[in-house]
């Protein structure tokens, strides 16, 4: 069970982290919208796990590469705006949510467009 002081922090990165990927998504995604699904952090604030959703952008292993590289300085730029928050900035890692093409998916196959069609 999540704590206040997590549950407090995880939306104070995630409010900010989605500022911040406005003008990274201007920048490196054009005609993309790049959005923060959940930022889980760990007990020791140490760690943060960043979910970041794609769309409609059919290459998200290439657009994921370029978030991770520039990660230190979405980092540095996080940093910056929770400084009075936060004693210690966790380490950010990203991972692609794909809760979005599993939702179309499963909408794909309800209306009888997918492989085996309902008859």
């Amino acid at each position: 069970m999540e704590s206040e002081r997590l549950k407090r922090v995880s939306s104070l990165l995630e409010q900010d982290l989605a500022q911040i990927f406005i003008g990274f998504a201007k920048k490196y995604f054009k005609g993309t919208l790049l959005s923060v699904t959940r930022v889980r952090v760990s007990p020791d604030l140490s760690v943060a796990r960043v979910y970041v959703s794609l769309f409609p952008l059919k290459e998200k292993e290439l657009a994921m590469e370029i978030l991770h590289k520039h990660a230190f300085e979405i980092k540095n730029e996080l940093a910056s705006r929770t400084r009075h928050q936060l004693r210690k900035m966790p380490d950010l890692s990203y991972f692609l949510d794909d809760s979005l093409d599993y939702e179309e998916n499963i909408d794909r196959l309800l209306r009888g467009e997918g492989e085996n069609p309902i008859l």
